[in-house]
């Protein structure tokens, strides 16, 4: 299946609010252009607001057709979160992914668009705006890397053993318990590390630079391109009860492997509680 949205005009619009509207503000922040959302690791910018206004009212004029749901705009008004696995044809947005990183003035962010059609992801988009390369799927058509106006097909790393797997993990949203529980696992596998963007760590997973990564929190403008990015590279995720990922689920968790057999291994060994070793 592929997108009834033009992938390439909107992959241009992402590159267009980043030039106008992120880049600009790079390492150029007052601490009056960042706020508190709900945490002090949860931020937004000046920049995240001009670039989901500006991404917003390019995407009216391209693809009137769809329904607009951005990561700001969600913040403003949680009601509009239900209506998305309702709406016909929807275009999801995160105008900033990482925004602690780019406040911070480090260069670990990306700009993230997922199309939606009848409740089902049919294109991702992850924008590197200071590589200013794409990372570009749509269903069932595959996962693609453009960079200097050349695209290649990507690919998930090979399969290794949990011993020799590199991945990345945000555990900060488990409960403590959970927390502490695969915290200690992680010893089992060899490099483990948080970017604090989802957009990199699907990058990262989709060109075949990680073996897995592990979220709690599961809000679409972070996970559903990227996902089917990953996918159409080759992957395989699941929620943390085995059952698939869908545009309505915000909780329950995500694995993200590169095959079914080490996202079984993997899930097995970071959920291990002491009484289960000791049985082995």
């Amino acid at each position: 299946m592929t997108s009834i949205i033009d992938i390439d005009r909107l992959a241009l619009i992402l590159r267009e609010a980043a030039d106008t509207e992120i880049m600009p503000r790079f390492r150029a922040l007052g601490a009056e252009h960042v706020r508190k959302k709900t945490s002090a690791i949860d931020l937004v910018t000046e920049a995240d607001e001009a670039a989901e206004h500006f991404i917003h009212a390019a995407c009216s004029r391209a693809f009137p057709e769809a329904s607009f749901l951005g990561e700001e705009s969600v913040a403003a008004n949680p009601a509009l979160l239900g209506s998305l696995g309702k709406t016909e044809l929807a275009i999801v947005v995160d105008p900033i992914d990482g925004t602690a990183n780019f406040a911070a003035g480090m260069p670990l962010f990306t700009v993230i668009a997922a199309v939606v059609a009848k409740g089902e992801t049919v294109a991702g988009i992850v924008y590197d705006p200071l590589g200013r390369d794409f990372l570009l799927a749509t269903k069932g058509g595959g996962a693609f890397l453009e960079r200097k106006r050349t695209r290649a097909r990507i690919r998930v790393a090979s399969p290794a053993g949990v011993a020799d797997m590199v991945g990345t993990c945000s555990t900060g949203m488990f409960p403590i318990e959970e927390r502490r529980l695969i915290l200690r696992n992680l010893a089992e596998v060899r490099v483990v590390a948080n970017y604090r963007n989802a957009g990199h760590e699907y990058w990262a997973m989709a060109t075949g630079h990680l073996h897995f990564c592990l979220y709690r929190r599961l809000m679409p403008w972070d996970h559903l391109a990227g996902c089917l990015i990953v996918e159409e590279a080759g992957g395989y995720m699941r929620r943390l009860d085995g059952t698939p990922y869908r545009v309505t689920d915000f909780e329950g968790g995500l694995l993200v492997a590169t095959d079914e057999a080490s996202w079984h291994a993997l899930h097995d060994t970071l959920f291990r509680r002491k009484t289960d070793a000791a049985k082995l």
